[in-house]
């Protein structure tokens, strides 16, 4: 098969096994020839619409074939796309597609239903009319280097706005390539991840350029969705963030049963975690990942295998192939073994910056001190050790920026948020992190003399959501008189009152047993005092991941199935019991 490769590009890579299988999604199967003649026809139709080589194409849909088909048709193209997050507020899209210049939208028939922004020019990849009679032979497109753009995904930024980060095909390419991955364990791979985060470059590329298949999963993901999906698709490698990770560790390790490699990454994984699922699946590896989107999705890892004897910590691991590792100290001097560092990092990997924002590539794109000119590292800000070996230690962060539920987050670009509410003159934001390890979001605001808190609340928390998506949303908001300053002014966040877990003051006991198992279960899972016939597992600041723990263990008590969706349309005790009942499920009084 014909290309015109761009030197150093990996599209012409995709298609070297053209009648291998290279997606699944349920019955639907598409080869790779069909995926590089669909994709053509994709790119084909792009060009005629004006886009022209390294341009943006903005790309919203629903996770299915036809999102494969228009990224590698964009990329063929000689253009890069731009991710949109299908659970992203519209203002939060539209903002990005702004600041862009208003690229051409690919979007879909579910994604219109949901609501687009405005975009001047808008193709629908999931209509046949708009392709059909397009060639499917490859586009001739300007040759460029591998420095050539291929995504430009958006991370949360401190000063209140996302920020652009423009990932190469070098950088792509790299990791894609990565001798980790010469296993023979990643030849179907779910693509769990959004694909407009860093995850999505492995759940994508890893399987196409190495002749594998990506799998299209349908319906939830919970562990029931997770144990069809890995039975019925032949699973081999998947990605599972840290807190979905530990989930399946304490609910059903034997649902990863078959998988070949396990990656897990973005925030801290729990070494108990690590146990329960290799004891449950002795011929599994357990690899933790670790990096960054300006790294292109990955630059460590740590493989774990069975015997497990479970150590302190999981570390960041070894770098992987052409990546340069530096624990630096504040004057950029390398530091000892066992001392404490930032880590920089290095390498062809590198994203080439944050676009339109030259002030913010400066701060943490920097001239490697040792090789001097022409040679970048990443200022990652992360304090770690080196231990014996070479392996990597995380410590903490150097910044404001954290993880929540495997999202990168920068605390400032909530507090932005909040701060900007015409009713808000002050406003603080930190993490609380559960006794199960998982992080959620507090604020702490002061709201002018004479508010109501809970209607000023209400109205502030309903604006933030049209600006930020929900996993940084606050769990809760604190109102308060004043903010606690230190001696010279400023904000004492050690000072920050703990938020209180209660319930609501109208308590209405269980009277049945089932009740009485259901509150029960409510009460662990949220790690509150007491759960109530009327109380929303989602006031109680329940969120996905522990939905599903919840749905686990009321199947494990009670013997019944639920699902997520079960659980957002009944929140309460008293509406789940309902539910069962209109199941059919007996109520044992």
């Amino acid at each position: 098969m014909r290309h015109t490769s761009i030197p150093g590009c990996f599209v012409a890579q995709v298609h070297q096994t053209p009648d291998a299988v290279a997606l699944s999604e349920g019955e639907a199967r598409l080869t790779y020839r069909e995926l590089n003649e669909r994709a053509n026809q994709v790119a084909h139709r792009l060009l005629s619409a004006g886009v022209a080589a390294g341009e943006p194409v903005a790309v919203a849909m629903a996770r299915s074939v036809e999102l494969v088909v228009a990224i590698l048709g964009v990329l063929k193209a000689g253009a890069c796309y731009l991710p949109l997050h299908e659970a992203y507020p519209v203002e939060r899209v539209q903002d990005i597609l702004d600041r862009a210049n208003g690229p051409l939208l690919l979007t879909d028939e579910p994604t219109r239903v949901r609501g687009l922004p405005r975009a001047e020019r808008v193709v629908f990849a999931d209509d046949t009319t708009e392709f059909t009679g397009r060639s499917t032979v490859d586009p001739v497109i300007a040759e460029a280097e591998g420095g050539q753009v291929a995504y430009i995904m958006h991370t949360s930024g401190s000063t209140g706005e996302p920020k652009g980060v423009a990932v190469t095909h070098r950088g792509v390419l790299g990791l894609a390539l990565d001798s980790c991955w010469d296993t023979g364990r990643h030849e179907r791979v779910p693509m769990l991840a959004p694909y407009a985060f860093g995850v999505s470059t492995y759940e994508i590329w890893v399987p196409l350029l190495r002749g594998g298949t990506i799998v299209l999963p349908r319906g939830a993901l919970d562990v029931d969705g997770l144990r069809t999906l890995v039975a019925e698709e032949s699973i081999t490698g998947l990605h599972l963030t840290a807190g979905l990770f530990r989930v399946i560790a304490d609910e059903a390790p034997e649902v990863l049963s078959g998988v070949r490699e396990v990656l897990t990454g973005g925030d801290v994984i729990a070494p108990s975690a690590v146990r329960r699922v290799l004891d449950a699946c002795p011929d599994l590896v357990v690899r933790a990942t670790y990096g960054a989107t300006e790294l292109s999705s990955f630059a460590a890892h740590f493989p774990m295998t069975a015997p497990f004897e479970e150590p302190r910590t999981i570390p960041i691991g070894y770098p992987m192939d052409d990546v340069r590792v530096h624990v630096l100290d504040d004057e950029l001097r390398p530091v000892g073994p066992g001392e404490v560092g930032e880590l920089y990092i290095g390498g062809p990997r590198l994203a080439l910056g944050y676009v339109g924002r030259d002030d913010l590539t400066a701060e943490r794109f920097r001239t490697d001190p040792f090789e001097g000119q022409g040679h970048r590292v990443y200022r990652t800000g992360d304090l770690v050790r080196t231990r014996a070996g070479g392996v990597l230690e995380f410590v903490s962060r150097a910044d404001n920026q954290v993880k929540i539920r495997g999202y990168r987050v920068e605390l400032g670009e909530i507090e932005s948020t909040l701060a900007a509410h015409p009713g808000v003159v002050h406003a603080a934001v930190v993490t609380r992190e559960s006794e199960l390890g998982e992080h959620r979001v507090v604020a702490y605001v002061v709201f002018p003399a004479g508010t109501e808190p809970a209607s000023a609340t209400e109205d502030l928390l309903a604006d933030a959501a049209r600006r930020l998506p929900e996993y940084m949303l606050p769990s809760v908001v604190i109102p308060l008189d004043r903010l606690p300053l230190t001696p010279n002014g400023k904000l004492d966040r050690a000072a920050l009152p703990e938020p209180e877990s209660g319930t609501s003051a109208n308590y209405r006991p269980p009277a049945t047993a089932r009740e009485a198992v259901l509150c029960a279960v409510f009460e662990e899972v949220l790690e509150v005092g007491r759960v109530g016939m009327d109380d929303s597992f989602f006031d109680l600041e329940g969120n996905s991941l522990l939905a599903m723990r919840l749905i686990s263990r009321i199947a494990a008590r009670l013997d019944v199935e639920l699902t997520i969706a079960d659980l957002f349309n009944a929140p309460t005790v008293s509406d789940l019991c309902k539910l069962l009942d209109d199941q059919g499920v007996t109520n044992d009084e």
